[in-house]
């Protein structure tokens, strides 16, 4: 048999927490060692573009601080200190701590954790069927998307909507609340075509000057937390200027005469004293998507960031409905296509087992869970075992001196499955050496785009690293399971939810690489009727009886306004706080992860404070200045970073950097609050009121 030849293309599928979710051709080195990564260019959504942090993945994959071997801790908690051991003694060891937890203080005690690390449909979701099997706590995922969806939902009765790729056939593509070249390049790619080839303007709508507003033709830069009033003075102009498609509007909306009597007093004038916009741009973005029918709206996750984010999507999402523009190609909204892939899940999750009696405590309120708080804890018993997986909760998680103290809790036992030694694996007892996208076999869907694709195994791991899916599969067999899902493999598992899917099988996917689930025009844009009872898009909302995920309603729920309305429930700066805080994606990180591969860390310097040039002169400050930011929660240190490109009393800290990046260690989320959030929670982190004064 002939060697293979080198190097070679493989092909894959980003693995990470970003819509985009790119198909990818892989360039394979001799040796098991990997090149440049590109975008797969036979993929119409990616189109052979993807970012830069992904492309040289090799500094990943071959990181001299990769773990590699099962480590036991030996010294005090977050000391560093570590003795390498065997992994069956680990797991053991893992499974030995459970059940002594399960004995003292039942199943619930134990909480498997996990998150977006990798989006891999049986590496993430498999812990899932551990969860089931035991009966352990459940984990309610609200940190990225609770209430952008709800919102979305709340409109549209479905998390779908026009083709994304549409975007390349509009003649205006309003990107609100996404800085796409930053977190979604692909958004860029076809927006960016349609201005090329039909001269399409290009609207961006954002808190900062990004890279994303620097691109557009009309740029409106808002203070955090109004885009709802901007929405709603937009639809006060498209009735007042005979702009609203009455005749879309009667057959396809619930209340157009309550929504344009509700909107009377929602003039420009008012919105720009909310937002802080002009009222010349105001008036201007309402008269161009006015008199262009085909307007795609793109709209992002910075509404999951604002406490009232759920209110602001469901505002901006109702422009589109009030001018009609579903009915043209190139026109409509799109925030997540993630309601159309109907997979079949059960033997992945174990959904077969469930038992809803158990309690779900919710992500955002790790803070709170994890330092013993009887409404966080859903009075049951506190945690005291933990298996994590994709997250590091001590950087991400909102309340960070909180989420620190209780992973510093003596009776909490945490094993950490991960890659790279982050901050929440040096507060682990054990720490187990976990695999990379390349050398594991998963697939994938993209909630950006229309396309399940496959991510094969490409090369092997370091010796020592596990999958997800063998450390979940040791834990069970330790733990008495038998359930089939836990010996069944990788592959084993995607054909199987291919075939009760509707999708066909592994071997044919293997064979096309990708399968386009876009659903007919029709469907995508509403045309045969929205998700709701009534077929219609829904001005007016019940909001606690919104079919999005939730365990019942939290926060001040009953105070959101039924109609389209600027709701002020936003952490409003105030004498003491003079400031209001965003931490915003860095380009060359996602979320926690890529911010320990030397690249991006040289190209992104360290932790700073962009601030107003006014507001820095205001304090004595100068760039480059080293400044305490601070509020009830805590303080953090950085350096000043001059900056017009925002509104005064708005400051910016692009993130997410290690804890330790930080002066005194203590990452920016010490400053996030983690209170629940309307109507079924969420983690509104770029929602913060500050002080700032020189270190």
């Amino acid at each position: 048999m002939n060697a293979p030849a080198f190097p070679r293309t493989g092909h894959s599928a980003c693995p990470h927490d970003c819509p985009s979710t790119c198909a990818l051709d892989v360039e394979i080195l001799a040796g098991n060692k990997i090149g440049r990564i590109r975008g797969a260019k036979d993929n119409d959504y990616t189109q052979g573009v993807i970012c830069a942090k992904v492309a040289r993945y090799a500094e990943r994959v071959n990181n001299p601080n990769r773990l590699t071997q099962p480590l036991r801790r030996k010294g005090e908690k977050g000391s560093g200190e570590w003795q390498f051991i065997d992994w069956e003694d680990a797991l053991d060891e893992v499974a030995e701590a459970f059940l002594k937890a399960e004995a003292k203080l039942g199943a619930e005690t134990v909480w498997p954790y996990y998150y977006a690390g990798t989006m891999g449909l049986v590496q993430r979701d498999g812990i899932n069927r551990l969860r089931h099997a035991k009966r352990y706590s459940g984990f309610y995922g609200t940190i990225c998307t609770n209430m952008a969806w709800t919102g979305y939902i709340a409109g549209t009765g479905k998390i779908a909507g026009s083709d994304p790729r549409e975007m390349a056939k509009s003649d205006c593509v309003v990107i609100w609340g996404t800085n796409a070249v930053a977190t979604q390049v692909n958004v860029m790619t076809h927006a960016i075509k349609a201005r090329k080839e039909r001269g399409a303007k290009i609207v961006a709508i954002d808190i900062y000057q990004n890279e994303t507003m620097k691109q557009a033709d009309l740029a409106l830069c808002l203070k955090p937390g109004t885009d709802a009033a901007l929405a709603c003075a937009v639809m006060h102009i498209l009735f007042r200027d005979g702009h609203a498609d009455r005749a879309y509007l009667a057959r396809y909306t619930d209340e157009p005469q309550a929504l344009e009597a509700h909107l009377a007093d929602k003039t420009p004038e008012w919105a720009a004293a909310i937002t802080g916009l002009d009222v010349a741009e105001i008036e201007a973005f309402a008269t161009l998507i006015g008199t262009t029918r085909k307007t795609f709206f793109r709209l992002g996750y910075g509404f999951s960031r604002q406490r009232n984010g759920a209110v602001a999507m469901h505002a901006a999402l109702s422009i589109p409905a009030v001018t009609g523009a579903w009915q043209y190609e190139g026109g409509g909204a799109f925030h997540s296509n993630s309601g159309i892939f109907h997979l079949d899940k059960t033997a992945i999750e174990g959904l077969d087992l469930l038992d809803p009696s158990v309690r779900q405590l919710d992500q955002s309120r790790t803070a709170s869970v994890l330092t013993n708080d009887p409404d966080a804890l859903a009075g049951g018993p506190p945690v005291t075992a933990m298996i994590i997986q994709n997250t590091n909760p001590v950087t991400v998680c909102p309340d960070q001196t909180l989420v620190k103290q209780g992973f510093a809790r003596p009776d909490l036992f945490v094993a950490v499955h991960e890659q790279i030694m982050t901050d929440t694996a040096r507060m682990a007892d054990i720490v187990l050496p976990a695999t990379m996208f390349l050398e594991h076999d998963d697939i994938y869907k993209g909630g950006g785009h229309q396309y399940i694709i496959l991510g094969p195994k490409l090369v092997d791991p370091p010796a020592e690293c596990r999958t997800n899916h063998q450390v979940i599969a040791g834990l069970a067999k330790r733990l008495g399971l038998e359930q089939p899902g836990f010996a069944m493999t990788e592959r084993e598992h995607i054909d199987l939810m291919l075939q009760r899917s509707g999708w066909g099988t592994l071997a044919d996917l293997e064979q096309t690489r990708w399968i386009d689930c876009q659903s007919d025009f029709e469907t995508a844009h509403y045309l045969n009727g929205f998700g709701h009872g009534d077929g219609k898009y829904h001005f007016r909302v019940d909001w606690t009886a919104v079919d999005s995920e939730n365990y019942g309603a939290v926060g001040p729920h009953a105070d959101m306004p039924t109609l389209p309305d600027h709701w002020g429930s936003i952490e409003a700066a105030d004498e003491a706080h003079p400031f209001r805080l965003a931490t915003s994606p860095a380009r060359q990180f996602l979320n926690s992860t890529f911010n320990e591969t030397p690249t991006s860390i040289g190209r992104e310097r360290r932790p700073e404070l962009m601030i107003h040039p006014d507001d820095a002169a205001g304090l004595g400050l100068a760039e480059e200045d080293l400044v305490k930011v601070g509020n009830t929660r805590g303080e953090v240190k950085l350096h000043v970073k001059l900056f017009d490109g925002l509104k005064r009393g708005v400051v910016i800290s692009e993130g997410l950097w290690p804890n330790s990046a930080f002066i005194d260690g203590k990452g920016i989320n010490t400053l996030t609050g983690a209170d629940p959030v309307a109507p079924f929670g969420g983690a509104a982190v770029h929602d913060t009121k500050v002080w700032v004064k020189a270190a």
